[in-house]
């Protein structure tokens, strides 16, 4: 990951200015103990199947669905920032996408179940001008059944 002072004074500026919402910390719904709960796992790391188009700077292009049952080799990450340091996912996967975890935690009954679909969003929008994607994938979620979702910043 980038730091700071490395970056171009005028990323720097976009970046210290950014404003950023600020969510209470108490569940949003109720729901059932994590041992019953179908979990997805929705990402920023700009993940993608390798035959899906690579994300652009359109603001529009937000999202990518991801199969459940994708294997490491057909992911790709086509964050658009140059400065977006692939490193660890290269190394490992779970670390952008820990679908590996979480289907070890439904093995141990830590989690009900793995959801069918997950997501990955192109970290590099600004949050607050996504709602209506947002809101789509919380329908697609809720169309799959999953009650708690994994969030992995990247």
């Amino acid at each position: 990951m980038a730091r700071m002072e490395d970056l171009p004074e005028a990323e720097q500026k976009i970046m210290e200015n950014m404003v950023c919402p600020i969510f209470d910390d108490k569940p949003w719904v109720e729901g059932p103990p994590l041992h019953q709960r179908r979990v997805a796992i929705i990402s920023t790391a700009g993940l993608h199947k390798k035959e899906d188009r690579p994300f652009t700077y359109d603001p529009g292009d937000v999202y990518r669905v991801i199969p459940g049952n994708v294997q490491a080799s057909d992911l790709v990450m086509s964050h658009v920032s140059s400065e977006f340091d692939r490193t660890g996912y290269q190394q490992d996967w779970n670390i952008s996408f820990p679908v590996d975890r979480l289907k070890e935690m439904q093995e141990k009954g830590i989690i009900g179940s793995v959801a069918d679909y997950h997501y990955s969003f192109m970290g590099a929008h600004d949050p607050l001008k996504i709602e209506e994607k947002a809101r789509e994938v919380a329908r697609l979620l809720l169309k799959d059944k999953v009650d708690a979702a994994l969030l992995v910043p990247v």
